[in-house]
């Protein structure tokens, strides 16, 4: 009897425990464009955090005629002195007061003049704002203290204009500015990825239909045949 009331008893329906497959759409296509962009915003701005700041403190020399030599003279001479600013000779000079080896003086510092003026900046850089601005000084004393020398024979000498002065911000980009040069940089690669990569194909169902416009006659030969069918 038991067994009788055990068939008895309707079946039980079992859950259902098959997963549901999910169909996962596919991304954009211009996924690459704001990848890029954010990539380029993290490296940006995580270079201007790691990197120490970097500061730049500038000197002024001009050259001087003397009362024989024209101004011109002057111009051609002061172009002449800022290529040798960072010369050798005038770096082994420099160096004792800069306190630093010539070989690192001659990485931190530079030497610039305009084709308009007989002026010459000389821009050092350290990581310590007063290493900066000594530097720069000790450079332009020293182009100075050798020029002079052959003043006499130039009829141009160099005088110091401005010193240098220890600089209170850094002259590196901070951390924002490197992160918005990063993001636009990223933004870019990314466009000209976009731009250069290979055109989408084209699916089947998006296939223009032409068979069914191949199946039908031309003009002219319906024309053709009904004119058969009324001669016979």
């Amino acid at each position: 009897m038991a067994d009788t009331a055990d068939q008895k008893k309707p079946d039980q329906k079992k859950p259902d425990r098959r997963r549901r497959k999910v169909r996962l759409l596919p991304p954009p296509a211009w996924w690459p464009l704001p990848v890029a962009a954010a990539l380029g915003l993290a490296a940006g701005g995580g270079y201007g955090v790691l990197k120490a700041p970097e500061y730049a403190a500038t000197s002024y020399v001009v050259a001087v005629p003397d009362d024989t030599t024209e101004p011109a003279t002057a111009l051609g001479f002061s172009q002449a002195y800022a290529r040798i600013a960072t010369s050798s000779s005038t770096l082994a000079y420099a160096q004792p007061r800069a306190g630093i080896s010539a070989r690192r003086l001659r990485t931190q510092v530079r030497a610039e003049t305009s084709p308009e003026s007989p002026m010459i900046a000389i821009t050092g850089t350290s990581k310590s704002p007063t290493e900066a601005a000594d530097i720069a000084n000790a450079v332009a004393d020293a182009l100075s203290l050798s020029s002079n020398q052959a003043a006499k024979n130039t009829g141009v000498q160099l005088l110091l204009f401005n010193q240098a002065v220890a600089p209170s911000e850094p002259a590196s980009p901070s951390a924002t500015v490197s992160g918005a040069v990063g993001l636009c940089a990223g933004g870019l690669l990314g466009g000209l990825w976009l731009l250069a990569r290979p055109g989408r194909t084209r699916r089947p169902e998006e296939q223009p239909v032409v068979e069914e416009y191949a199946s039908l006659p031309a003009q002219g030969d319906h024309n053709e045949t009904k004119e058969k069918e009324s001669v016979r």
